[in-house]
């Protein structure tokens, strides 16, 4: 196993990478932590909790956020130190193995959670929760391996190839719960037309539970070339020493900030617009599960739909890029996510825009109704807007970094993308509570974006 290795060093004037395998072993670790965050918490046990396990599709809504801004609270509040630990102390592996760890047993956990059952709630929020937390530090410590393995020149296309294999890893976990385990209850029958493998029972939506056991496997087997192929950093001094160091340095790079308007006020903005985007597709699933009453294979199938959008925009978005700058790319893809997010506000099971349509018949053909459908496009739309903001932003910040401490700038554009990160999913629940209204939780995403937009429109590009 290939646990310390030198960093790319300076030989000369030629800088050493490692070869190419260690870059792709890296770039699969996307690939395995990617279906916690399609299967459990986007498309296939988050919905199943709302309509299956809360007490209504409301109160599963609301219970989720309370769990996510619980787990998002954590993260922000150990994320710098953690981070800060990262540089300092050089390894990465010891931690991304520690809290995959964390990853694989609270995922498996979720399998515990049946039907109807409300005494399964709280050990299932708190599982959910921890799951977040371990898949959002092993990434943390994964990131922070990036600058050692491709040119500074290649970061911007290393993290995009990462992020695409991620999106095509969700959507094959998701072709395998849909078409091979998760089955309609009323038919027996998966996606394909098939009876679930392993005999798994319909009625029990055993299928839909299988999702947390298959990502903690999933993550297991995909991860394991990270460990065996990709160089760590080697061992640079003692946890105490590190901790010392690294949070004396995080304390000067954000007091330095004030200094840097441009890339204070881009961090700001991603901090809250990433912030809006996640809660938007976390909660997008249990949004159209209470709206039309879609199930696992609706709800699955508009995931594999919306992330074969996400991967096409942000191929598009790259090109985009390239003609037009990060900036313009994130404030168009914000202005897409506003209009479409504001017209799904207007979309019910029996209108659209106030206009009356016939709604879904139970039983009828999959998403036969014309509110459906808009939902659908309005959901690509979405996906497809999602993929180039997230890539963009990495580009904007390459270019308002200073150029000898790229390394240092990428870890805390990934640590303040996590910061807030209960805020949305805390303001989504409590709304909810309030108002017993999907529709006004989700409604105070539109905030988001207007100042994400605003605040970008102070940044400007080098």
């Amino acid at each position: 196993m290939t646990t310390i290795a030198p960093d790319a060093r300076m030989t000369g004037v030629q800088r050493i990478y490692p070869p190419r395998a260690a870059v792709v072993s890296w770039i699969f670790f996307d690939w395995a932590a990617q279906p916690y965050f399609t299967l459990i918490t986007t498309f296939v046990f988050a919905p199943y909790f709302a309509t299956s396990i809360a007490p209504d599709p409301a109160t599963g809504q609301s219970l989720w956020g309370f769990a996510m801004a619980a787990a998002g609270m954590a993260i922000a509040l150990l994320s710098p130190m953690l981070g800060a630990i990262a540089d300092a102390a050089g390894r990465r592996k010891p931690w991304i193995a520690a809290f995959g760890a964390i990853l694989v047993i609270a995922s498996c956990t979720l399998w515990i959670g049946k039907p109807g059952d409300r005494t399964i709630i709280p050990p299932l929020l708190i599982a959910v929760a921890l799951a977040s937390v371990g898949a959002e530090f092993a990434t943390v410590f994964n990131n922070a391996m990036m600058p050692t393995l491709v040119p500074p020149e290649r970061i911007g296309r290393l993290s995009g190839t990462g992020w695409a294999t991620g999106y095509v890893g969700g959507i094959v976990s998701l072709i395998i719960v849909l078409g091979f385990l998760a089955a309609n209850p009323d038919t027996g029958r998966t996606l394909l037309g098939f009876t679930p493998l392993f005999g798994l029972d319909p009625a029990s939506h055993e299928g839909d539970r299988a999702a947390g056991p298959l990502t903690g496997l999933w993550f297991i087997i995909f991860v394991t070339p990270l460990f065996l192929f990709t160089p760590d950093y080697p061992a640079r001094r003692p946890l105490g020493e590190a901790v010392r160091e690294g949070l004396a340095e995080l304390k000067q790079s954000l007091a330095g900030l004030p200094k840097q308007k441009s890339l204070a006020a881009f961090l700001l903005a991603n901090m809250i617009y990433t912030d809006g985007l996640v809660s938007l597709f976390a909660f997008g699933g249990i949004y159209a599960a209470g709206t039309f009453g879609w199930h696992t294979i609706q709800i699955g199938t508009f995931g594999i739909m919306l992330a074969i959008a996400g991967t096409f925009g942000a191929w598009l978005g790259g090109k985009l890029d390239d003609y037009l700058g990060p900036k313009r790319v994130i404030a168009g893809s914000m202005l897409i996510l506003l209009l479409a997010l504001a017209a799904i506000l207007l979309v019910d099971r029996d209108s659209i825009v106030f206009i009356k349509v016939a709604p879904p018949e139970p039983g009828g053909a999959l998403f036969a109704a014309a509110a459906e459908r808009a939902y659908l496009v309005l959901g690509c739309l979405i996906g497809a807007a999602g993929g180039p903001l997230q890539a963009a932003s990495r580009t904007l910040l390459i270019r308002l970094a200073p150029k000898d401490r790229i390394a240092q700038y990428f870890g805390l554009f990934a640590l303040t993308g996590k910061v807030t990160s209960f805020i949305g999913p805390l303001l989504i629940g409590a709304i909810t509570a309030i108002t017993a209204s999907q529709k006004a939780g989700m409604a105070v995403l539109v905030v988001f974006f207007v100042a994400g937009l605003g605040l970008l429109a102070r940044v400007r590009e080098n």
